[in-house]
């Protein structure tokens, strides 16, 4: 039970930007990436939210990090606890842009980023529980396009790692 990283992506809202002003974006679907192990995304595209209003994707996943089968995770894990300036340390969720049916021809397009440190929640003690976390516009970054509601539970995994850390 303890081995566990549980995401949720509850939901995405938006704020007026280049993103609710382009009618070629109008489905929309979250990605979550753990370095390069691991991606992750909501199984459905929703339709895109106006300023103001949020998209419900209430999608959950998990990311087993147990000794016995998942030894790359772990070890992951263990290098953003034991290296301190890792810039990698974060999950990193990733607002796609799904072109419509008729318009094959369009590419998926990330649009924005926002991400979760998983050293921070071990420095804090403290797990990400239904948390509203900013949206970077993809073209620049420091222009915020949204918040996403996510839930990241990874404080007891990364207990467990840190333990072994010791012990090592």
């Amino acid at each position: 039970e303890v081995e566990k990283i549980r995401i949720k992506i509850t939901s995405l809202g938006l704020t007026e930007s280049r993103i609710t002003a382009d009618e070629t974006i109008q489905q929309l679907f979250v990605e979550c990436r753990l370095n390069n192990f691991l991606a992750e995304e909501t199984p459905l595209s929703l339709p895109k939210p106006p300023g103001g209003q949020r998209i419900h994707y209430n999608y959950s996943t998990v990311i087993n990090v147990d000794k016995e089968d998942n030894h790359a995770e772990r070890e992951y894990l263990k290098s953003i606890l034991l290296k301190p300036d890792l810039p990698a340390d974060s999950l990193k969720f990733t607002v796609v842009s799904d072109p419509p049916e008729d318009e094959q021809d369009l590419e998926c397009e990330d649009i924005g980023f926002a991400y979760v440190s998983l050293k921070e929640i071990f420095q804090k003690q403290r797990d990400i529980i239904e948390q509203d976390i900013d949206v970077f516009d993809s073209q620049d970054a420091s222009a915020v396009i949204g918040k996403l509601t996510v839930t990241v539970e990874a404080l007891n995994a990364l207990r467990s790692v840190h333990e072994e850390c010791k012990i090592d």
